[in-house]
C-alpha cells in the first residue's frame, strides 16, 4: 500500500506498467492528461459521428447491431449490464395478461413455440450475444429481426386508450400487407365469444350474418345460454369473426379503392 509520502498517486496509468504488468515507479508531480467534462462530450459526439457514417455504410454490420440490440431488449428476461451503443430500445406487452382464455389461443401457442425454437440457438448469456449477431450470416440475421420485431406488435385496445388511434389502424394495415386470415386463429365460439355479449348482441351478429329469420330463433330462446349454442352453431364455417378481431380496411385504402375503380371503369361515352 502506498503512503501519502511516497509522492506517488495511488493508481498508476497502464502505460506506466512494464512488460511483466509490474508498476514502473512515477516521478515526483508528473502530471496527468485531464479532460473537462465539455471536452469529453465534445470529441465523443465526434466519435458518434464517425461511427453513424461508418455504420450507414455496412450493411452487415448494421443488420448485426440492430438485431443485438432488439433481443437485447426481447429475449432475456432479467437485467444485466449488457447494453447497445444504439438507442433501440423494443417494449413489448404481455398481451396474455387480457386474454380470458390464454391457453385457447392457437397463436399464443404458435410463438411460444418460436420463442423456444429461437431460445435453443441464442446465446444464453447476453455477453456473448454481439460476437454471436457477427457470426450469423444475412438470411439468419433477417429472420431474427422478424422475429424480434413481432414482440413489439401490439393491437390491444384497452378501455381509455384514445392516444394509439393511429396504432390501431397500423396494426390492420400490418394484417393487410402479411395477408393475415383471422379466421385460421380465431374461432367465434360460445366460450370465446357469445357467452361474454349479451342476447341484443347475439341477435345483431345472427342477423348481419344470416338474416331476419335466423335472428328470430335466437330471439325465441328461453335462455342466454340456448341463444348462444344456437348463435355458436349458425356461424360455424361461415367465416364471420367478432369486429375487434377482424382486419379493417382503414377508410383511406377504401377511399383509394373506389377513385382506382372509377379510374379504371370505362364509361360510356356518347354517340356523335
Amino acid at each position: 500500500m502506498c503512503c501519502p509520502e511516497d509522492g506517488r498517486d495511488d493508481e498508476a496509468d497502464g502505460d506506466d506498467k512494464g512488460g511483466n504488468g509490474v508498476e514502473k515507479p512515477q516521478e515526483v508531480g508528473q502530471p496527468k492528461v485531464t479532460h473537462s467534462a465539455a471536452l469529453v462530450e465534445d470529441l465523443t459526439a465526434q466519435k458518434t459521428a464517425a461511427l453513424r457514417v461508418e455504420l450507414a455504410n455496412n450493411h452487415d454490420i448494421a443488420l448485426a447491431a440492430v438485431v443485438h440490440a432488439m433481443l437485447l431488449s426481447v429475449v432475456y428476461d432479467y437485467c444485466s449490464n449488457v447494453d447497445s451503443a444504439l438507442q433501440i430500445r423494443l417494449t413489448h406487452e404481455h398481451i396474455e395478461t387480457s386474454m380470458k382464455r390464454r391457453d385457447a389461443c392457437r397463436a399464443v401457442a404458435e410463438f411460444e413455440g418460436l420463442r423456444e425454437t429461437w431460445g435453443d440457438h441464442i446465446p444464453g448469456n447476453p455477453a456473448d450475444l454481439w460476437e454471436w449477431c457477427l457470426q450469423q450470416n444475412r438470411d439468419e440475421l433477417l429472420s431474427l429481426l422478424a422475429f424480434a420485431a413481432a414482440h413489439s406488435v401490439n393491437a390491444v385496445r384497452k378501455l381509455h386508450c384514445y392516444d394509439r388511434k393511429g396504432a390501431f389502424e397500423h396494426a390492420d394495415q400490418l394484417g393487410q400487407a402479411l395477408a393475415v386470415n383471422m379466421t385460421k386463429w380465431f374461432e367465434p365460439t360460445g366460450d370465446s365469444n357469445f357467452s361474454h355479449i349479451n342476447r341484443q348482441s347475439i341477435e345483431a351478429v345472427i342477423r348481419e350474418e344470416k338474416g331476419d329469420q335466423a335472428a328470430l330463433a335466437v330471439k325465441a330462446a328461453g335462455k342466454k345460454l340456448e341463444a348462444v349454442g344456437i348463435a355458436e352453431r349458425m356461424v360455424v364455417d361461415s367465416g364471420w369473426l367478432p369486429e375487434p378481431v377482424r382486419i379493417s380496411i382503414p377508410a383511406a385504402d377504401t377511399k383509394r379503392d373506389d377513385a382506382d375503380f372509377d379510374e379504371e371503369t370505362p364509361h360510356p361515352v356518347a354517340a356523335e
